[in-house]
C-alpha cells in the first residue's frame, strides 16, 4: 500500500525519493484514486457479479495494507507512502503519551493533539502541490477540517460531495488542468460491513452503489484520465466474541486499551510495565491459536509496523499488542455495548483484512 500513491505521482512527474517506479506515464497527465473503504480483494473477488464496472477494470496483483489493516493506519501509509512506525499512525486509537492515559481516536481526533506534530511526515498531496500537481481530495464535507484529515492526508484542494453527483461534478473539476490527481474517497462499504456485516443485504446495496460511484466517474471524467481502485482494508464478520477481563487474563496487568476489537494495544499499569514477557505467557496460554501476542519489543523486532519505528511511535505503541485470527473478536469492557453491536471487524493480519484490490481503467 506505501507504494501506490508514490507511484501514481512518479507517473505524473514527481521523483520518488525512494526510487520506486511509475505505473508508466499517464498519456493525458490526469489520475484518479478511487479509495473504497472496506473492500477487500477476496469479497471483490467473491462478489463480482454486484460489482459489473469494477470487474471489467484492469486487474493487477492485490496490494497489501500496513497492521494494523484499518483505516486510520491504511490511508495514512497510503498518502504518505510510509509504513506505520515512520508515519506514527498505529491504529484506530492509541495512548497519547504522557497524557495520563488519554485515548485519542485517530478518526475523530483530539484537539489537544496537534496533527502535523502527531504525523510530520510529508504527505504527497503536499509533495505534489509544491511540484505543481494539481491536487484534489474530493470526500464527505465533514472530513475537510477534521484532525485526521489534517494529520495524513493535508495539502489537497478539498473538494466537498456528499452526493454522487457532486462527487462526479468534484471530481471532474478537479482534473481540468494537467498534470492532476484527485483522490476520491467513499466509506459506505465499510458502514454497512461494520453494521450488517460482509455479504448482508445492506451491504450489497452499499457494493452496488460503490460501483455505480466507478461507473459515473468513467462515463464523466476528461478523455485519457486513468481511474485507479484500490482500498483500505477487508472486513470478517465476528463469530467468536472475547470480553477482555471477563473470567479470562486479557486485562491482567492492563492499565488502558486501544486499538480495536481485531488489533488491541495494551498498555500495562506500573506495576506490570517491566514484566511484559510474563504478561504476555498469561494471555498466549489463554489463547492459544484464537490470536497471537506479542511484546512491544517483538512486534518492533518482526517489523511489524516496519522496518523504520521512531521514537514517536514507540511512545504510542502498546506494551503488548494482540491480534486476532480466524473470525474472533476482542471486546473492551469499557465499549462492550457498541463493539459487541457491530458484525464486521478489521484490524488484523488475515489474508480477507489485509489484502485489497488494485484495478485501473483508462478512459477512451
Amino acid at each position: 500500500m506505501a507504494d501506490i500513491a508514490p507511484s501514481i505521482f512518479a507517473s505524473l512527474g514527481l521523483p520518488d525519493s525512494r526510487g520506486r517506479n511509475s505505473f508508466d506515464s499517464s498519456p493525458a497527465g490526469r489520475e484518479c484514486l478511487f479509495i473504497i473503504d472496506g473492500l477487500g480483494a477476496s469479497a471483490a473477488k467473491e462478489y463480482a457479479e454486484h460489482i459489473p464496472t469494477i470487474r471489467n477494470f484492469k486487474q493487477f496483483a492485490s496490494a497489501q495494507t500496513a497492521f494494523p489493516s484499518t483505516t486510520a493506519t491504511s490511508l495514512a501509509t497510503l498518502m504518505t507512502g510510509e509504513l506505520p512506525g515512520a508515519h506514527g499512525m498505529l491504529g484506530y486509537t492509541v495512548r497519547v503519551p504522557r497524557s495520563g492515559g488519554r485515548i485519542l481516536n485517530a478518526l475523530k481526533w483530539d484537539e489537544r493533539v496537534d496533527p502535523e506534530v502527531w504525523q510530520p511526515v510529508p504527505t504527497l498531496f503536499e509533495r505534489g502541490n509544491a511540484a505543481g500537481i494539481e491536487v484534489s481530495h474530493i470526500a464527505a464535507n465533514r472530513y475537510e477540517k477534521s484532525g485526521f484529515t489534517r494529520a495524513a492526508l493535508r495539502g489537497a484542494h478539498y473538494r466537498g460531495a456528499n452526493e454522487l453527483s457532486d462527487l462526479v461534478k468534484e471530481t471532474k473539476n478537479a482534473l481540468k488542468k494537467s498534470p492532476a490527481f484527485a483522490y476520491v474517497y467513499a466509506n459506505e462499504l465499510d458502514v454497512a460491513g461494520h453494521s450488517d456485516g460482509v455479504g448482508s443485504a445492506k451491504w450489497l446495496a452499499a457494493l452496488s452503489y460503490v460501483d455505480q460511484i466507478a461507473a459515473s466517474l468513467v462515463a464523466h471524467l476528461p478523455k485519457g484520465t486513468r481511474i485507479w481502485i484500490s482500498a483500505d482494508h477487508g472486513m470478517v464478520n465476528a463469530q467468536e466474541k472475547i470480553i477482555m477481563g471477563n473470567g479470562n487474563p486479557l486485562l491482567t496487568g492492563v492499565s488502558e486499551v486501544a486499538g480495536e476489537t481485531r488489533a488491541r494495544h495494551l498498555y500495562l499499569s506500573e506495576s506490570h510495565v517491566h514484566e511484559p514477557d510474563a504478561v504476555a505467557h498469561l494471555m498466549r496460554d489463554f489463547l492459544g491459536d484464537r490470536g497471537d501476542v506479542m511484546t512491544q519489543a517483538e512486534a518492533i523486532e518482526a517489523g511489524l509496523f516496519g522496518a523504520t519505528v521512531t521514537q514517536d511511535a514507540r511512545d504510542r505503541m502498546g506494551d503488548i499488542i494482540l491480534i486476532a485470527r480466524d473470525s474472533v473478536v476482542f471486546i473492551d469492557k469499557a465499549r462492550e455495548k457498541q463493539e459487541t453491536s457491530m458484525i464486521g471487524h478489521h484490524g488484523g493480519l488475515t489474508e480477507i483484512e489485509k489484502l485489497v484490490p488494485l484495478a485501473m481503467h483508462q478512459i477512451n
